[in-house]
């Protein structure tokens, strides 16, 4: 059965066969699943009353450890958003009594933006939810399938991002 992809690929063909179009089929694919996964995230992360971006924070703050604290700047760099758009997200969080902001121990100009008892709760309720979701969306795969597939787009984003940023 011809996917949508396929079909757009055999226009070109038609239209344009001095042209090898054969990248459309990794990449048209990739950006089609990448709209259907977020969809699917997005979804369950609403279900738990969050954002993605809200998501975002809440899970670089538990993933860190006790005591779930970060300076703003920072948790931009974990979340790769800009310091603005964390700013509103912050806001956001500390409004549903999730995080809390005080002023850094060793600076006091600083700020440090930290997860409330409620926000633990949340974050590790949506996280279980979130990790069984994402085994729900590989289960299609076989083991083997979804370690090659890693693999390949490891290497792939490594080749573009170069192994610095990946390691990030």
């Amino acid at each position: 059965m011809e996917d949508r992809v396929a079909r757009i690929m055999g226009q070109w063909q038609v239209e344009r066969p001095d042209l090898d179009v054969s990248p459309q089929g990794v990449i048209g694919r990739l950006h089609r699943l990448a709209d259907r996964l977020r969809d699917e995230l997005v979804a369950e992360y609403v279900h738990h009353g969050l954002g993605e971006g809200e998501f975002d924070v809440l899970a670089a703050l538990r993933r860190i450890g006790e005591p779930f604290e970060l300076a703003p700047g920072e948790l931009a760099r974990h979340t790769m958003v800009t310091t603005g758009a964390m700013s509103k997200r912050i806001d956001r969080l500390e409004e549903s009594g999730l995080v809390t902001r005080r002023t850094s121990v060793g600076d006091r100009r600083g700020r440090v933006v930290g997860l409330t008892p409620a926000g633990v709760a949340v974050i590790d309720e949506a996280f279980t939810a979130h990790i069984a979701n994402e085994h729900r969306l590989v289960a299609p795969l076989s083991d083997e399938e979804r370690a090659d597939l890693e693999r390949l787009l490891a290497r792939w984003l490594e080749a573009l991002e170069g192994p610095e940023l990946v390691s990030r």
